[in-house]
């Protein structure tokens, strides 16, 4: 009888603003086809080039908020009371499901929603070399202000203390290198028992279940 096919994992990453997740994100997903970006609803106009279902899902402000109503997102935000953007449940669900791993990127808030919603997720928290380096990071973007950086440096200390609520944590300073780390965890959980189907037979044999 063929194994039933393992569930995919699901990975969450957060860091603060300037830390370098989006950019470990894009080369993960570049070195890893069986990962897959969760697609965001948002209520935002499409721009130029984008596709429904490929880039975000669009919803009207009444459709997204239906959705809230439904529990229909894993997370979601509503950004500067301008546009929504969340997570679908359905989507995310349906992707592990299929033997996918999904990596959503989200702010710490997010994530300890989604720890609620989902406790076999794995959250994963990028960690900059230092602080001073962080700062000079967003220095270095040359698109914010002093007082822009400050206050990002202030939420960013904020995030820390909720470190202790995630799975692991990676330094982002070589980029290789924190990409490496990334595919490791996701190696470990996928050889985790709870994760392993096709061991159904041996614990059959050993009188236990999984």
């Amino acid at each position: 009888m063929k194994a039933d096919k393992a569930k995919g994992v699901l990975i969450v990453l957060s860091g603060p603003s300037g830390v370098g997740k989006g950019t470990v994100c894009k080369a993960l997903l570049a070195r890893n086809p069986q990962v897959k970006l969760s697609v965001s609803a948002t209520t935002r106009a499409p721009r130029p080039g984008e596709m429904e279902g490929v880039s975000y899902f669009f919803k009207t402000r009444d459709e997204f908020e239906r959705m809230i109503a439904a529990g229909d997102f894993l997370e979601y935000m509503d950004v500067f009371g301008m546009n929504y953007y969340g997570t679908p449940r359905a989507y995310v669900e349906q992707q592990l499901a299929a033997g996918n791993d999904i990596l959503l990127e989200i702010d710490v808030k997010g994530a300890m929603n989604v720890k609620r919603l989902c406790p076999d997720a794995v959250l994963v928290f990028v960690v900059p070399p230092s602080m001073d380096t962080l700062k000079k990071r967003l220095v270095g973007r040359g698109t914010e202000t002093e007082e822009a950086v400050e206050r990002r440096t202030r939420e960013a200390f904020a995030e820390m203390k909720l470190l202790p609520e995630y799975d692991y944590a990676i330094v982002n300073d070589v980029l290789e290198t924190a990409v490496d780390e990334v595919e490791t965890i996701i190696k470990a959980e996928r050889l985790r028992i709870c994760r392993r189907p096709d061991l159904t037979n041996f614990c059959k044999e050993a009188g236990t279940e999984l």
